[in-house]
């Protein structure tokens, strides 16, 4: 008999562990949860202590009976989920379903193990010091869960009568909406104000020349509001001595960044490698969960990757310490290794996100991994031995320079010691620094000067600037702005992200987000009803309520409680008051072409569209586009084509549908034939002279499919590129997105293996 059954969420991390513990365990995965509350119902019992109601995930039940059989032949049960919330909930399910007596009532035991790292000695730690199912923890999910449900199944039915079907709102995601939309108000209230700079050429004793800029007047900081003062200071300036008045030099060092935890990873992924949150997760949890390192086997790469805590093994610190000497030499150890502190919300519950070790460097690895995948984990490796690395040490030389009644100053920064820097900088978030007035004073070469040094004016120059508004929110600035403000937590920024996008409230364009005009009336609806729940610090203080559930020092039920009270009198006083868009629409400075009357934005089944306001009187709508921030553009429902309608002879128009645009004949109403619009590819069915079309099967899903069908009944779910196989001369190529975002043109021609990076990663 086994020893044991060990149960983890991933069938990806079976392999690997199967080869750590050997044909002593039997090595199953539940494939994430296995149950949870109904979909098409709150399954929440609010009267009875809000208890839920679970049910097996439609699918799971295979897997259930599975891991039925498996646990029959056992008596220890090891339930490694994830290690953390989730795979507590994950954990605590499986043990209900497997409870059953064994034999003559013997019970079977079930043991809780956390692989914070797929390496064979944490398993096999993890293995022989197994603890407890911690009902704290999974109480706290619980009621996250419970929480969210409540919020989501009851504002949303109220925005699909007051807006449109199919909208959704969330305790977390909505406030992320609200940050983003918040930015856009505060971006088009704002007013830009002139101001000018003033900045002088001058050249010392030695070479290289170099640039100082005007900064006071008579010991007062100066502020030059326009031209006509900027060319005051010109004038006073042109036949000015100079002089050096001080010459300060400071040592500085510069601290290298902690090791990352999920919300820096993220964002130095965004920044550095153009990665999305949900990407950088995928590559990731492939990186935790292990890769075929050939003779090797699959080997976990990186520990945990859903973490909020600095914290590092000190046996690793030592491997570190020991690979820097050795690399870089001993003046890039530190005489003591960093220790970073803890943030205000951090659970520490888990290491830092570091590699499994430090001696599989990223070349190392380079011939198992694709390229995203080698890219994050190069990123993690260099950023871990970087925090561990001794700080680079600056000499910053500041000079300050008289003239008349004027100050001016310049700035240089000299590397005197590189230390971590040699190998690893932290990118700054371009967001942030998008509008600043940033001084090149980091980068000026500064000659060697001395106090009362005589300075050669060599040119001056007035330059004129605007203050500019706060930036837009990038992926990665958002995710900060999120973790600053304690909403949501590691594991669920990704998950927001995504989710905001999918409902159409903001959309991504050139890195940053723009809030749509539907997303800007549902926060504004919801901050007006539930100001409450759309406040940061509110969600911020829930996540400190569970947190203290999952301590022990407050209960699930109470937190519960004390939410849902408020929350039922908001939910009854918006069912009555709020403003049904459905019906009066969102007001616009556009006329009705046909009445006169004021035209407003209504949202349909085919998205938004303007309707005029004195409906039902009148019922002129139209279609239009608006590229954020800018106004509305009014489309022609109907774009005239050269296609001659097959039945009537008359010209066919391109018209927008709820599935999207297709061919209409310009006869309607006397003739309503309608054809799909063509892709322009030949079908590459032999003998087949039709052409692919765009269509939608019943269940709404696109496909690509031969103009002559039924005569031709080829189809493709994958959209057609006008591209020969090399290999097969097949006519065709399909376009695949995989789950790491990457898009690759493939061969549809069974047995043919043809297959082309679309974006090179």
């Amino acid at each position: 008999m086994k020893k044991g059954l060990v149960i983890v969420e991933s069938p990806t991390k079976v392999r690997t562990i199967k080869r750590y513990l050997g044909k002593d365990f039997d090595v199953k995965a539940s494939v994430g949860h296995v149950k949870d509350l109904p979909k098409k119902r709150l399954g929440v019992n609010v009267e009875d202590n809000f208890t839920p109601e679970y049910e097996i995930i439609r699918g799971k039940s295979k897997i259930i009976k599975e891991l039925k059989s498996a646990a029959c032949k056992v008596d220890n049960i090891y339930l490694a989920p994830d290690p953390d919330r989730e795979g507590e909930a994950i954990a605590w399910h499986i043990a209900e379903e497997l409870q059953a007596k064994r034999g003559k009532g013997k019970a079977r035991q079930f043991h809780r193990v956390m692989f914070h790292e797929l390496t064979e000695q944490a398993i096999k730690r993890a293995i022989k010091s197994p603890g407890k199912l911690d009902r704290k923890k999974y109480e706290s999910q619980q009621a996250r869960r419970i929480l969210d449900r409540l919020v989501g199944y009851k504002i949303s039915p109220l925005l699909w009568s007051k807006v449109k079907r199919g909208l959704s709102a969330g305790r977390v995601q909505s406030v992320a909406v609200r940050i983003i939309c918040d930015r856009e108000k505060e971006i088009r209230a704002f007013v830009p104000e002139e101001y000018w700079t003033v900045i002088v050429q001058l050249e010392g004793p030695n070479p290289p020349p170099f640039l100082a800029k005007v900064i006071a007047l008579k010991g007062k900081k100066l502020s030059i509001p326009n031209r006509e003062k900027a060319q005051e200071i010109v004038r006073d300036l042109k036949s000015a001595d100079f002089r050096v008045k001080k010459v300060d030099t400071k040592e500085r060092k510069k601290y290298p960044s902690p090791p990352f935890i999920t919300s820096t990873m993220q964002q130095e992924a965004a920044h550095k490698l153009r990665f999305t949150a949900k990407k950088t997760m995928m590559l990731a949890q492939r990186l935790y969960e292990g890769v075929d390192l050939g003779d090797e086997g699959p080997v976990g790469l990186i520990t945990y990757m859903r973490t909020d805590s600095t914290r590092v093994a000190k046996e690793v610190v030592k491997e570190a310490r020991t690979l820097i000497n050795g690399k870089f030499g001993k003046d890039f150890v530190p005489q003591r290794a960093p220790v970073y502190k803890r943030g205000k919300m951090s659970q520490d519950a888990h290491e830092a996100i570091r590699p499994t070790s430090v001696v599989r460097a990223p070349e190392d690895v380079a011939p198992y991994l694709d390229k995203a995948t080698l890219a994050l984990y190069n990123l993690i490796w260099k950023r871990f031995i970087a925090s561990q690395m001794s700080p680079a040490i600056l000499d910053q030389t500041r000079v300050d320079i008289e003239a008349v009644l004027y100050l001016l100053r310049v700035s240089g920064t000299v590397v005197r010691f590189p230390g971590f820097t040699i190998l690893y900088s932290e990118t700054k978030d371009e967001s942030r620094e998008k509008g600043r007035n940033n001084s090149d004073k980091d980068k000026t070469d500064l000659p060697s000067l001395a106090k009362d040094d005589p300075l050669k004016f060599l040119g001056i120059e007035p330059k004129q600037h605007f203050t500019q508004p706060p930036p837009r929110y990038s992926e990665a600035s958002l995710i900060k702005t999120l973790e600053e403000k304690g909403i949501g937590r590691p594991s669920t920024y990704a998950t927001i992200i995504s989710t905001i996008q999918g409902k159409e409230y903001v959309s991504l364009e050139k890195r940053f987000f723009y809030p749509s005009a539907l997303g800007l009336v549902v926060t504004d609806l919801l901050v007006k009803h539930f100001p409450e729940i759309l406040d940061s610090k509110f969600t911020a203080a829930m996540e400190k309520k569970l947190d203290e559930v999952e301590d022990g020092s407050n209960s699930w039920i109470n937190v519960l409680e004390n939410f849902h009270g408020p929350f039922s009198k908001s939910l009854n006083l918006a069912q009555e008051e709020m403003k049904s868009i459905k019906i009066e629409g969102v007001s616009t400075d556009i006329k009705c072409d046909k009445c006169g009357a004021p035209m407003v934005i209504k949202y349909g089944k085919s998205g938004e569209f303007l309707a005029c306001s004195g409906y039902p009187e009148c019922k002129n709508t139209k279609d239009f586009k608006r590229d954020a921030p800018g106004p509305i553009q009014i489309l022609d429902r109907e774009i005239m084509t050269e296609k001659i309608c097959d039945r009537c002879g008359r010209p066919m128009v391109i018209k927008k549908g709820r599935f999207g645009e297709f061919l209409a004949c310009s006869g309607y109403p006397e003739c309503r034939n309608t054809k799909s619009i063509s892709t322009g590819i030949s079908c590459p069915e032999p003998g087949c002279d039709g052409e692919l079309f765009q269509r939608r099967s019943r269940s709404g899903k696109t496909f690509f499919g031969c103009s002559r069908y039924p005569k031709c009944k080829y189809a493709t779910w994958d959209r057609p590129v006008a591209k020969e196989c090399p290999l097969c001369g097949s006519l065709i190529l399909v376009q695949k997105i995989t789950q790491s975002d990457r898009k690759i043109l493939k061969c549809p021609v069974k047995g043919c293996k043809y297959k082309i990076d679309q974006e090179g990663g």
